[in-house]
């Protein structure tokens, strides 16, 4: 279960105004409301608004209590915050309610599998649970951050479940919020990438998924690998946090490892050459924005990463699965990464080879 500081937090139905209290201290003392009005110098009327909650107590009449009950002022000013709070509490359960319904369209379950949102709730308090996942304060909010078009350069994927899209890449945040990273070093990075790709060797993804982390997080930029969540369609994202590191977010989908080291190494292209801060890069395996030229760009790096263009001539001629090996020991990579290029290039059809391919799991499914 994830640890996302979800705590039972008990929230009555009623509020409680300042002015129980204050009867209670009046009785205490044998004082009428009458007797304190002539003390403090206010109205009878006014004492006794207080005392049903219909006038808020204010920090002048809270120092005037102070000083003819004892009781501090600071006690008087609290308690009236408090009978507030309560107040918009129970006038902000009475808007949410009516927007319940908005829950639908998000993928609600999967938040509650994943540990980010409590299954033991009432609809207004899942809903309550759901807006704090997302750090906004209403259904409008959300959509002002979270689905206006501009918030993220989306790959014109077919299909897209916005919801679901919106919650893969809120998780991802939250769990690189909780790395400590040191600041991002460009250079660091692009270094790191020979070695990175040396990975592609390693078929056990516990082995090598840590040492992927360990390399990124040396450079200061954060790595999450999350499954994809039903209809968000996404292979990778990449966006900078707001303390000014590069995230990247991969999820698996399809789980091929050479599709995901392929996105890995697309989405590196982009906080290496693109630098994009205002905006979410999102990249699904569906978009047709082929013409897009950063795209282009990304594809093209990952590419010459994973297989320098010395090896197109070679790339050209394999027929069998003995020179993919070949030609993959002799690139320094696993032999999947040459037949998904080859399959990708059309070199063989995508049925062909794929023996040689890698598919990954996760250890908590």
């Amino acid at each position: 279960m994830t640890n996302t500081g979800n705590t039972r937090r008990f929230r009555p139905d009623y509020a409680v105004p300042p002015g129980e209290t204050l009867v209670e201290v009046l009785t205490e003392r044998g004082m009428s409301q009458a007797d304190l009005a002539r003390r403090t110098g206010l109205s009878t009327k006014h004492i006794n608004q207080i005392v049903l909650g219909t006038a808020t107590l204010s920090a002048e009449t809270a120092v005037r209590l102070e000083l003819v009950t004892g009781v501090a002022a600071q006690v008087w000013t609290g308690l009236e915050a408090a009978y507030q709070v309560a107040q918009t509490r129970l006038e902000e359960t009475t808007r949410l309610q009516a927007h319940v319904d908005w829950l639908n369209q998000l993928p609600v379950a999967e938040l509650i599998r994943r540990g980010f949102v409590r299954s033991d709730t009432s609809p207004v308090e899942r809903l309550r649970e759901v807006l704090a996942f997302f750090k906004v304060a209403s259904p409008d909010a959300w959509h002002q951050v979270w689905a206006v078009p501009t918030a993220y350069r989306q790959s014109r994927a077919f299909d897209v479940d916005y919801g679901a899209l919106a919650a893969w890449l809120r998780i991802g945040e939250i769990r690189a919020d909780r790395a400590d990273l040191p600041p991002f070093d460009r250079s660091r990075f692009r270094d790191h990438l020979p070695r990175i790709r040396a990975l592609t060797n390693i078929e056990d993804p516990q082995i090598w998924l840590a040492q992927l982390e360990s390399l990124c997080a040396g450079a200061g930029v954060a790595l999450v690998v999350e499954r994809e969540i039903v209809g968000a369609r996404i292979n990778g994202a990449v966006r900078w946090l707001p303390s000014e590191r590069p995230l990247i977010q991969l999820s698996v989908r399809h789980r091929w490892a050479d599709i995901f080291w392929f996105t890995f190494f697309h989405e590196a292209a982009h906080v290496l050459l693109h630098d994009r801060r205002r905006f979410t890069i999102v990249d699904g395996i569906d978009r047709p924005d082929t013409d897009n030229a950063m795209e282009l760009e990304a594809d093209d790096f990952a590419g010459r990463v994973l297989l320098p263009r010395p090896f197109d001539s070679r790339l050209a001629t394999v027929r069998s699965q003995a020179q993919a090996v070949a030609l993959a020991k002799e690139a320094g990579v696993h032999p999947g990464i040459v037949v998904g290029r080859l399959q990708h290039d059309k070199t063989i059809p995508y049925s062909h080879f794929n023996r040689l391919r890698t598919r990954l799991a996760f250890t908590d499914e």
